[in-house]
């Protein structure tokens, strides 16, 4: 039994390093730099192994789109859960995203594909998790309005194309300062959030 624990354990591990390499590799050389070979060099194993773990780059693409979603969800309801105002709720919510962009650059391109070629991948669960919780604080500004499901996603949409406009904007080719960057954003928030509640 203990050997089992340990041999799961190991495997974890392994698979661990392989998306830790993956993801420093992306770092210092970008996206288009990864391949099986390099992650392989990186930790120090020959690529039969890494195939072992990931049948190809985009199933190592797919599990590193899953955990920048992860943590995307967990930034923004640590964000949520420090307002008790659902308005605030909501910026708080968009200004953790924004962050989650620029401090998680890599991972935000491979979740969007802002700046490269991507894998195409289903929806999970864990891609859901970001606009599930800001849907549901929609709603609860919304709360007694008596409006359609179609009306609160109208409402996430016009969030998520404006923040995510501008923050590929910014990642492809960086616009104004951070200060006018996060006015623009604050302005565009505010302003969607009045039509709501208007």
């Amino acid at each position: 039994m203990a050997s089992k624990e340990r041999i799961q354990r190991l495997k974890e591990e392994t698979r661990t390093k392989i998306l830790d390499a993956a993801y420093k590799i992306v770092k210092e050389e970008g996206w288009q730099a990864l391949s099986m070979r390099k992650i392989a060099d990186e930790i120090e194993y020959t690529a039969p192994i890494i195939y072992e773990y990931f049948s190809n780059k985009e199933a190592i693409l797919a599990e590193l789109n899953k955990k920048g979603f992860l943590y995307l969800a967990k930034e923004m309801e640590t964000a949520r859960d420090k307002h008790q105002l659902p308005a605030d709720q909501l910026e708080a919510m968009w200004m953790a995203y924004w962050n989650f962009a620029f401090k998680k650059k890599e991972l935000y391109q491979v979740m969007f594909g802002v700046a490269m070629n991507c894998c195409t991948v289903q929806k999970t669960p864990e891609q859901e998790a970001p606009a599930n919780l800001v849907r549901e604080v929609i709603q609860q500004l919304m709360a007694g309005k008596n409006v359609p499901e179609t009306e609160v996603c109208r409402k996430y949409f016009t969030f998520w194309s404006v923040i995510h406009g501008l923050i590929s904007i910014n990642l492809v080719n960086r616009g104004d300062s951070d200060e006018i960057n996060k006015l623009v954003l604050k302005d565009a928030i505010g302003g969607i959030i009045r039509s709501i509640t208007g």
